[in-house]
Order: C-alpha cells, then structure tokens, then sequence
C-alpha cells in the first residue's frame, strides 16, 4: 500500500506528468505487453545474478521489474505514477523474490549512493523532464562495477511518427530536451559517458493487432499521452485524430492484420 510519504515525493513538475501516466491505470500494462520482447530484451541484457540488489526506474506497472525478478535478484522498483503503482504491487503480488514498489521521482531518488548492484529503466527515465539531473541519480545509486541496462526509442523510427502526430494536437509549448534523444548514442555518452562505460544495441519491437480498430481501443484505454489528449479535444479534432492514427496504423498491414515495428536502442554501462 501507498502512504502519504510515497505520495509527498511526486515532485510539483511531475504532477501533470503523473496524472497523464496514471490515466490508463491497469490497462496500462496491455501498452506493456505490447512492446514485451524490448523489455524482455533490456532485462536479459541487464543479467541480474541471485540475491542482487536491483533498482527499476520508472516501472510503469512492473513488467521490467518482474522480468528482473525472474533471475532471483531483489527488485526496488519506482515510478511518478502513484495508480500506475498500485497496479504495479497488484500485478505483482505472486512474485518471488517480492517486489518494493515505491512513488518516487528519477531525478530524486530516494536511496543511498551505491544502493544497487544494477539498475534498469525501460521506455522510463527518458521522459524525464531534467536529463542531466534523472542520469546523475542513475549513476549516484549505482555501486561502482555495477550495470546500467536502459531501453529507448530511437528518434527516428515508428514512436517518434508517432508521438509528432500527437504533438501535432497539442497546444501545450515543447519539453526543453525531448525524450527521443535518449535514443542517440552521442547523447547518451554526454548524460552518462563519464559515469559509466557504454555500449549500444539496436532492436525491433514486434507487435501484432487485427485492426485499427483494434489498436485504437487498445492504446485509448492504456496510453495516457493519448487518453489525455483525446479528452482535451474537441468532436471534429478527435475524428481527425483517430484518422490520422488509423492512417499510421494502416502503413503496417499485412495478410493477417497488424505487424507494428517499433525501433529502439539498448545501451548498457558498466559503472567507473
């Protein structure tokens, strides 16, 4: 359970970044499934080892950190999302070793330097809004030998399509760094380089739908970025959003449906 504590770390500029997160509470974890084998990828390239103490910065609803589980290792798992949270520990409650799930920011995390023996952030800590200050505490917590695994879009494949089509119906101004930066290497040897040392991995996530119909269901009910714009817009903008997005759906129809593609960059650091 959540206290008042947990609650008091969401930061006051996370607090609409939360609230857009938690709006696809549960269902949110079918956004998860989703994009699965990149997860799945990300913890097999973290290599927990049994009785590991390991960190999973924003968790989402715990996919990643049950995925870490799996290996034996302890799992400390966070997120701004305080409903995302609650799913989290629900989803969760059958796993061994247990799961820590706690509300609290990237860039504050609250733990002490070299807490962790590895720590992971899939699709996570690259929306944070303070870059420098989020990769900072990624290192702070992590114990010098230790591995840093993160998962990441890139900026120039199927999310970024995405997420301009989106941004295209929004009127609020541009995050200062944008969260698909996280998917280029020379940035990430900027954040981290002096850290950590790096190395990159590229891959394809692989998603299957029947139809647009299909998928647009699917994401409104679980994506928050979407089922918070959807409900800004007025009738006439949301029909063209649903076109737009039924026609960047359509561009991955095959005989038996939907084959979604989705690029993303693996970048794994051993702690200096």
């Amino acid at each position: 359970m959540l206290n008042e504590v947990d609650l008091d770390r969401v930061l006051e500029h996370n607090r609409s970044a939360a609230a857009m997160w938690d709006s696809g509470g549960s269902s949110y974890d079918n956004v998860s499934f989703a994009i699965s084998d990149a997860l799945a990828h990300a913890a097999q390239r973290l290599s927990a080892k049994r009785g590991e103490d390991i960190l999973d910065v924003a968790t989402g609803t715990g996919w990643t950190a049950r995925n870490v589980a799996r290996y034996g290792a302890r799992v400390t798992a966070v997120d701004i999302a305080p409903e995302l949270i609650r799913a989290a520990q629900q989803l969760s409650r059958s796993v061994v070793p247990p799961i820590t799930f706690q509300v609290a920011p990237a860039e504050r995390l609250p733990f002490e330097d070299g807490r962790f023996d590895r720590v992971i952030s899939t699709f996570g800590v690259m929306f944070s809004c303070d870059p420098a200050r989020a990769a900072s505490e990624l290192a702070r917590v992590c114990r010098k030998g230790g591995r840093l695994s993160l998962a990441t879009w890139t900026p120039d494949g199927a999310v970024a399509r995405l997420f301009a089509i989106l941004g295209s119906f929004r009127d609020a101004p541009r995050p200062p760094v944008s969260p698909l930066e996280w998917g280029k290497p020379e940035f990430l040897e900027q954040l981290l380089g002096r850290q950590f040392d790096l190395r990159f991995e590229k891959g394809v996530s692989h998603a299957y739908h029947d139809s647009v119909d299909e998928v647009w269901d699917w994401y409104l009910a679980g994506f928050g970025p979407l089922r918070t714009l959807h409900e800004t817009l007025d009738r006439e903008r949301r029909g063209t959003l649903r076109r737009q997005l039924d026609e960047y759906h359509l561009h991955y129809a095959v005989p038996c449906g939907l084959h979604m593609q989705r690029e993303y960059l693996i970048t794994i650091g051993q702690r200096r």
